[in-house]
């Protein structure tokens, strides 16, 4: 089994295309979304509807909580809560109704899928997590491998009995040992944090036991504008280019 993780698409649908259709080339099993499809980009609709026409499962991100229960948006700084709300407003009630049907964490394929931190938080980012929690919880879940999304890098957390190992990824595969447990997080499709701006995804394959890491070129500038055009914060539109 093949399978492509995407994660925090932030409303990118020039990066998602260009993502997936990398993805339709080495013709993988399936395709699975951890979440933050909107929230920043110009095009959270063309997202939502993409990921529903293709039948991709997600779990819910933190942005999609907040717009589905506005209560969360004091989570967020200010610039993000413009962001969110001005998000809401571009959202169609089928969007709206598909969003909410995102579970807070999915088990497939002998993967666990969860936006923030397993075994199920959508808001927990990896780096709070003590080192001795990290090890517990590798113990704890079902799942050989689970990945994450939230802060937007790439990062592979193993352990091996009492070892914790820790390691910042590039476009590379990485081969896990028989006898590793496993934390990815997949960086992100529509912003990233790691300074490159390419589009990020991994795909994880089960009888290699390998994790690949693929950098994707998009159209940046015509990403860019759609976040001004839309009336969104220009901020966002500027760190697409990583600088």
């Amino acid at each position: 089994m093949r399978l492509a993780v995407i994660s925090d698409i932030h409303g990118n649908w020039d990066a998602l295309t260009a993502v997936l259709a990398d993805i339709d080339a080495r013709a993988l099993d399936a395709v699975f979304c951890l979440g933050d499809a909107i929230g920043y980009g110009g095009e959270p609709e063309q997202v939502i509807r993409t990921l529903h026409r293709r039948a991709i499962a997600s779990v819910l991100g933190n942005h999609e909580q907040a717009v589905l229960a506005p209560e969360r948006l004091n989570w967020f700084n200010p610039t993000a809560r413009k962001s969110l709300v001005r998000t809401a407003a571009m959202l169609s009630g089928e969007s709206l109704r598909a969003m909410a049907s995102f579970p807070v964490a999915l088990s497939a394929h002998g993967c666990r899928f969860v936006h923030g931190f397993p075994p199920d938080s959508v808001t927990t980012y990896h780096f709070e997590v003590p080192n001795g929690e990290k090890r517990r919880i590798l113990r704890s879940i079902s799942e050989k491998i689970c990945f994450i999304g939230h802060t937007h890098d790439l990062t592979l957390i193993t352990g091996d009995g009492g070892r914790l190992s820790e390691t910042a990824l590039g476009a590379e595969t990485i081969h896990l040992q028989p006898m590793q447990r496993a934390i990815v997080c997949a960086g992100s499709v529509g912003q990233p944090r790691d300074g490159t701006p390419e589009a990020k995804y991994v795909i994880w394959d089960d009888a290699a036991a390998t994790i690949e890491v693929r950098f994707i070129r998009y159209d940046i500038a015509a990403a860019a504008e759609k976040i001004i055009a839309a009336g969104l914060p220009r901020v966002h539109a500027n760190r697409l280019w990583c600088r």
